[in-house]
């Protein structure tokens, strides 16, 4: 009887992480559908940006910030119902930290608004209401805000392109941005699209989506670098494929711990935190997903070769020694 000639996998020598067992997924094989994808909800978030709009928070719009504290746990439904009726219709109050305390959000520009509120429910109620926090936002100060977080966002990507460029390669810089602009994007759009308010919180969630998203993607480029430095065999795509194999137990267990989290405060932390859990979610989630299939899926098409990766010769000879 001849031997059995046992079947390997065609892996490169040259690679410390090649296998002869090595599985690899095939991502790209969906890249044409993914980018069919990404283009639909790009574009339906901008079209919910342009006809409904983003609902600002009192940050940037101005308004009134009042916190009560009442000396027994109070019915917000109750309170809420007594600034309808006194005409504040589009006030909301909630419970902050204690069912004692109420925080209530009254848009408007007149600064003595809040303490004309809190008369107004003291005398509406039997026992001892305590005025915690009047806080006062000025319409030219809301604008500000708004005009200095957009200016903020914009140059944080900016610079993430710089970086990007002189760590890695300049189509990386282009992969990275687009994929961190297809996420801030998708993000204001769901919130446009569900109305969900938007203040300084949810535009804190949304930087650190960039900071989250980036951390991933350059994993993701760090490896497909070394890949196309080290495996002499295989298409782009295939290198590519590799090295998103590779990294993609680290990108999983790192967004499943982060969702439990944010699940937990979604679920449980509270109406303060709510808009803030639900831009991470969203974020991390649609982040994990553009480092996979935008900023890798890009390189493919700016056409990435070894070429633009060679190592100049003396820093080859220096890998080289032992």
């Amino acid at each position: 009887m001849g031997k059995r000639k046992s079947k390997t996998v065609d892996t490169d020598v040259t690679s410390p992480d090649a296998r002869p067992d090595e599985k690899i997924i095939g991502f790209m094989k969906l890249r044409t559908f993914a980018t069919v994808l990404s283009v639909i909800l790009v574009v339906g978030s901008l079209i919910s940006l342009v006809t409904r709009g983003i609902n600002w928070g009192l940050d940037f719009t101005g308004g009134t910030v009042l916190e009560l504290h009442y000396d027994k746990p109070v019915d917000t439904e109750n309170v809420r119902a007594q600034l309808v009726k006194a005409g504040y219709t589009e006030s909301s109050a909630q419970e902050f930290g204690s069912a004692s305390t109420v925080l209530i959000r009254m848009p408007g520009d007149d600064p003595a608004l809040g303490n004309k509120i809190a008369q107004m429910l003291a005398a509406n109620y039997e026992g001892k209401v305590e005025t915690k926090r009047v806080e006062y936002v000025g319409p030219q100060v809301g604008e500000r805000l708004r005009e200095q977080g957009g200016l903020g966002m914009l140059m944080a990507l900016g610079l993430v392109m710089l970086y990007i460029a002189f760590r890695f390669q300049f189509k990386f810089s282009v992969g990275a941005v687009v994929a961190l602009t297809h996420d801030s994007i998708i993000v204001l759009g769901l919130f446009a699209l569900l109305q969900l308010q938007f203040d300084l919180t949810v535009m804190a969630a949304i930087l650190a989506v960039i900071g989250y998203s980036l951390n991933d993607t350059i994993i993701v480029y760090d490896r497909i670098r070394e890949n196309f430095r080290k495996r002499r065999k295989g298409t782009a795509s295939d290198i590519i494929d590799v090295s998103l194999t590779q990294t993609l137990g680290r990108t999983l267990a790192t967004s499943g711990t982060t969702l439990m989290v944010l699940l937990a405060l979604f679920l449980f932390g509270g109406e303060m935190i709510h808009n803030f859990a639900t831009a991470l979610i969203v974020g991390i989630g649609v982040g994990t997903y553009s480092s996979i299939y935008i900023a890798s899926n890009l390189l493919l098409y700016l056409k990435i070769s070894r070429e633009d990766l060679l190592l100049p010769v003396k820093q080859e000879e220096m890998d080289k020694r032992p």
